[in-house]
């Protein structure tokens, strides 16, 4: 069920949250040159979504980025991480960009934080350990 679509008309770059009925998890799906506006309004939308659908669970799937994806890991870290851990989110499988050299949360993401976050190459991975998690 879509919950959420932003789209940058300019490039049709575009973030994407659905909730995912068959699997019971929240999946965000970033796809083009997300600019970092776009990322925060992204990333603010995720929350706006979460506490109308509660969910421990996130797919984040970042596959189809190119270039950077999110400037602000203070941001994330100060008050998107500490909103999605009060909004009930507890594991997080986050599948890299084809580009790695970009992914800011395989590279710079605190080591500590109040969810599990895994790392993963290919979304059928990601699926399957989330799927674990249950």
């Amino acid at each position: 069920m879509l919950l959420n679509e932003n789209v940058d008309l300019r490039d049709r770059s575009n973030c994407t949250l659905v909730y995912d009925e068959a699997e019971h998890w929240l999946h965000a799906t970033w796809q083009g040159y997300i600019d970092p506006q776009e990322a925060q309004r992204g990333a603010e939308s995720y929350l706006v979504r979460a506490a109308e659908w509660p969910c421990a669970w996130l797919l984040n799937d970042n596959s189809g980025l190119i270039g950077p994806w999110f400037e602000s890991l203070e941001w994330l870290t100060d008050v998107w991480v500490p909103r999605a851990q009060q909004l009930g989110l507890r594991y997080v499988a986050h599948v890299v960009q084809a580009d790695q050299h970009y992914d800011t949360l395989t590279r710079h993401f605190p080591v500590t934080l109040p969810f599990e976050l895994q790392i993963f190459q290919e979304l059928a991975d990601a699926r399957h350990w989330l799927r674990q998690q249950r």
